[in-house]
Order: C-alpha cells, then structure tokens, then sequence
C-alpha cells in the first residue's frame, strides 16, 4: 500500500513538472509575442490594402477611375486618331496626341465594350461610356492606390488568434497575394509583419523598415508629400527667382517673339519683375492665382501690356517656362515661353507669312501622294479652311470634318502638323502628320514627309483651287463676270487685322459691266467704280467708293480666290504681309 502511495506521489509529481514546463514555455512564448499586432480594421492594414491593390492610376486617361486599370489590347480614337493600346507604355500615344495641339478641345472615343480590373483584382465587363463614368464616380480620393512606394517581396506575416497566440506563418510574393491575404482578415485575425523588411521610394532608394510605427509613418508621409498639383510651387518659385529670363517665343495669332528681342526679364521673391531693354526699366508684377495660374502684368504699354494676362502653366523647369492663354472673348489661344537664352529676333517672318497664307481664303487638295499611290481624289469635294485659332474645317456637301493644326519654326525648318478627325471619314487620317513646308505662297503649300515605315517620302500639296485648277494663268474676264452676276455683300472686311465689317453691314453691291458699282441697303444708294486688270500671274482689283463707306476703297488688291459664289481680296505690305483682307459673298 505504501508502495502505491509512493508511486502515486511520484506520478503526481512527474504531472506536475511537465504541466509547469509546458506553462513556463507557453508563457515565454506569449511574452515573444509582438505587441504590435495589427488587425483587419488597423490604420496601417488599410494602407497596405491601397499600397498592394490594382494600380488603377496609369491609365486615367482613358478610364478616369484611380481604382480600376484597363485590361489591354483597347481601341480608342485620340482627337480623330485611331490609337490600339497593347501595352501600359502606349497609354502615353494618347497623351502625344493631346499634347500635339495645346489650343483643342481634347477627345478621346473608346470602342466598347471593355474589361476593368477593379482594385481587389476582379474583372468586370464595361459596355457604355455612362457606365464606365459611373464607376469612377464610386472612386473616392481614399480610395485610389497608393503608389509612391513598393514593397521587396517576399514579406512574411505572423498570425494569432485572439489570446495571442500564434497559429502559423504567412508568405507573400506580390501585390495580389499580399491584397488577398489582408483582404481576407477575419475580426478575430491578429497579425504581425516579420521585420525587418525593404520598401522602394518613389525615388528608387529602398530603405529598410524595422517597426509598424515607422512603416505607418513611412506610407503616410508618402502620401502626404506626393505632389498632385500641376506644378511644385516651391520649386516653381525657386527657378523663376533664379537668374535672368527671355522671351524665347510669343505666339498671338502670329509670331510675335521677334517684338521682346532685347527684353531681359527678373522675377523676385515678393511678388516684383523687371523688364529691362537698353538701359530702360519696366516694372511689373507676377503671381500665381486660381489654380496656379501665372499672373504678369507689366503695364499698359505695347509690347508688355500683351503678357497681362493669368497664363495656364504648360511646363515648368529651371531652363524653360512654357505658358498659354485662351481668350475669353473668341477662344483664340496664346503662348508665352520664358527661357535661357536671350532673344535677339529676325526668326519669325517665315512663319508669320506662312500662317497669313494659311489663314486667309480657302484651300483644296491639289496632291496627295502617300507610298507612291495618289489618294488625291479622296479629297476632291472637300474645300479647306484654316483658322487663326488654330482649329481646320473641311467641308464637302453632305459632310464637316472638324481639325487643328499647329506651324512652328523647328532646327530651322518650317513644320505644318495636321489633326482632323476620322470618324466619319477615315481617308482624313492620310492627312494627319507633321510635315515639312516646302514651298508656301499665296496660291500654293507643297508639303512633305518621309514615312517611317519604309522610308517612302508623302506629298500634299493645298492650291486656291478644287482638283488642281484649269491651269493656265488667271483669266481677268472670268473673274469680271463672276463680279457682274448677281448682287453681293461684304462677308468680311479686316484693315491692318482690325475687323470692320459691320461698317458694310446691309448694304449690297452690284458691279455693273460699264464698270459702275451700286451699292444700296434700301434707303441709301451708294455710287463707285471698279476694275479687273491683270499683271503677269495676279490679278489686280481697284474700286473707288463715295462716301460714306469707301474706307475699303482705294487699295490695289490682289484676288487671291474666287469662285462664283466668293471672292475674296488681299493687300500685302513691302514685306509681303497681308494687310487688308476684302471678301464679297454672292445674295
């Protein structure tokens, strides 16, 4: 019996170290437990979840939603350009093309249906615009990813239960996996993250990271210090107070650059500028308003008083300002760059000729030859008009094909980028290129580009007539008889750019074959004279007028078009300029 008692005593015994062991162990394993748990609802989970969900952001242009991206190939058309986007690198063509032409109205047509990858990974099909706009009206600022840092994968993750204790080990490889596993979170979930572990800034620096505090800090700050305004305004003012600025191009339906040669402009902290030319100084002052807009005012005298102006800020750097304005009157557009170098003129008449060319009357395609084949009768009812604004139309009997179309001065050589939409007509984008001038006159734009296919040199070539004109020279009857059938108005009257059309308004003319001109608006008669001579390859037209509406008359003008419906009228100055621009329009 006392054997048992012994036996019993030394089995209790035996229980009861091994039951101590085990709580010792289970007790120094709990106080290794890390005691910066986190859960599914913790601050730094919900900036893991945006930090490893769908990268939605890359392609906004096309989808406007932070949280979902596109899943490729897509077909879109960028301004009447018809773009596949196969890869996320071609998302940035779509941005060329809207770039290209600053002063447009950008537009972007989606062919549907396509596929969204939402934030969580999923995929879901899209059929309309309206519905694609309705998910990324459901994406609200917390909600889009964050995307200035990454993690160095594998990460390892610790989980517990809710008396913190460890029930295993998690490994994750990339975004998805690591979404997914928080994703999954129950509330009864603890987990912690096996530090230390590495995350790549936006910089491309990796730093290491050894605590949740300082990860939370980390992303936090990131995205905080993420710049989602157009320009960074302490850099921004830094540059601009930095050293002495020129007017390296200004563009107001012309160029005009040439008008600041000599300028030398300062810029200073409190708000002051100089303009300074000769020994002259010209106080202004500058600012940026209303959404970073860049406000100068320098005066009321010309040539300074055209920057008074809040300009949008295209572009910002230490060597170069690029600025535009869009006027609130006619929508025209104008451009101010800011640069390095000084200006010291004489490089814009070459353009400036080529756009009074452009500008002024209609234009048809004589030639379009592209890889050897002539597509020129593609075009043969179209009649083309270019814009000062920087807008084209083209306009056949049943059919408008709206564009734009830009001139620049570039490595010395004169470029003519074109951009019409095709959606009605596809045979438009033949025309869409940017091409060199080779010969531009008042009756004539030859065009070229080498293709980059096969090297294969395109022409286009614009003429004041359709399909090429009869050849032949200018025939002065014929133009007579145009003037004497029928009455007329005047559509359009600029003197020096001045538009003073209104001063004709009513009044309709009859050119008679005595050479007599009637012009009454019903309750006055109006006499004049006119003649059609014609000197070597131009066409003159005089007319004299009484008063009072003869402050068109006595100029030699040249026909630079007419057709039996529309004649129009120019003078030119010494140095070829147009002047004066006289259009009649038939009743």
């Amino acid at each position: 019996m006392k054997k048992i008692y012994i036996l019993r005593f030394f089995l209790l015994l035996f229980i009861g170290i091994v039951f101590f062991s085990c709580q010792k162990e289970e007790k120094e394993y709990i106080d290794e437990t890390p005691a910066d748990t986190i859960t599914a609802g913790s601050p730094l989970t919900g900036l893991l979840l945006r930090t490893s969900q769908n990268p939605g952001s890359y392609d906004d242009i096309i989808d406007g939603n932070g949280c979902a991206s596109v899943v490729l190939p897509i077909t879109v058309v960028a301004n009447g350009q018809q773009l596949t986007i196969n890869i996320p690198d071609d998302v940035l063509l779509i941005q060329q093309i809207f770039n290209q032409f600053p002063n447009d109205t950008d537009t972007l047509e989606i062919a549907f249906p396509i596929t969204l990858e939402l934030f969580d990974f999923t995929q879901l099909e899209v059929n309309t615009q309206a519905e694609l706009d309705a998910l990324a009206a459901t994406c609200g600022v917390n909600d889009v990813e964050i995307g200035c840092l990454d993690f160095v994968y594998p990460i390892s993750f610790f989980t517990y239960n809710s008396d913190q204790q460890q029930t295993g080990s998690v490994f994750v490889n990339n975004d998805l996996e690591l979404f997914s596993f928080l994703q999954g979170l129950g509330p009864n979930d603890f987990i912690s993250l096996d530090f230390p572990i590495s995350v790549i800034l936006v910089d491309g620096s990796t730093s290491e990271v050894n605590s949740n505090q300082q990860l939370q800090t980390l992303i936090a700050d990131c995205v905080a210090n993420t710049n989602n305004n157009p320009i960074d305004i302490s850099q921004f003012e830094e540059d601009l107070t930095t050293g002495n600025w020129y007017v390296e191009y200004y563009f107001n339906d012309y160029d005009e650059t040439d008008n600041y040669a000599g300028y030398e402009f300062n810029f200073a902290l409190d708000g002051t500028a100089q303009a300074v030319k000769s020994g002259t100084t010209i106080s202004g002052t500058w600012a940026l308003v209303n959404d970073f807009k860049f406000d100068l005012f320098f005066g009321t005298n010309a040539p300074l008083n055209e920057f008074d102006e809040d300009w949008e800020i295209l572009e910002a750097t230490s060597e170069i300002i690029k600025l535009k304005h869009i006027s609130g009157s006619d929508g025209s557009v104008d451009y101010l760059t800011f640069g390095r170098n000084p200006n010291t003129g004489g490089n814009n008449t070459e353009l400036n000729l080529f756009i009074e060319n452009l500008s002024t009357g209609s234009w048809f395609v004589n030639l379009l030859e592209e890889n050897g084949t002539d597509h020129t009768a593609n075009f043969n009812e179209y009649e083309f008009a270019f814009l000062r604004n920087g807008s084209a139309i083209a306009v056949s009997n049943n059919n408008t094909i709206n564009g734009f179309w830009t001139a620049a001065i570039d490595s010395g050589n004169l470029d003519f980028i074109l951009n019409f939409e095709t959606g009605t007509n596809g045979n438009f984008g033949e025309l869409n290129d940017d091409w060199d001038v080779l010969e531009a006159t008042q009756t004539i734009i030859r065009l070229s580009d080498v293709s980059g296919g096969g090297g294969r040199t395109d022409r286009l070539t614009f003429g004041r007539e359709p399909n090429g004109g009869g050849g032949g020279g200018p025939d002065p009857q014929e133009l007579r008889d145009i003037l004497q059938s029928g009455t007329w108005y005047i559509e359009k009257y600029l003197d020096d750019g001045d538009d003073e059309t209104s001063d004709y308004s009513g009044y309709d003319f009859t050119f008679f074959a005595n050479q007599n001109i009637l012009a009454t608006n019903g309750s006055q008669n109006v006499d004049g004279i006119w003649i059609v001579t014609l000197t070597g390859q131009e066409l003159n037209f005089e007319f004299n007028m009484d008063s009072p509406i003869n402050g068109a008359d006595n100029d030699e003008y040249k026909a630079l078009q007419y057709s039996p419906t529309s004649v129009t009228f120019i003078t030119r100055n010494s140095q070829g300029e147009i002047e004066d621009t006289l259009i009649f329009k038939k009743n």
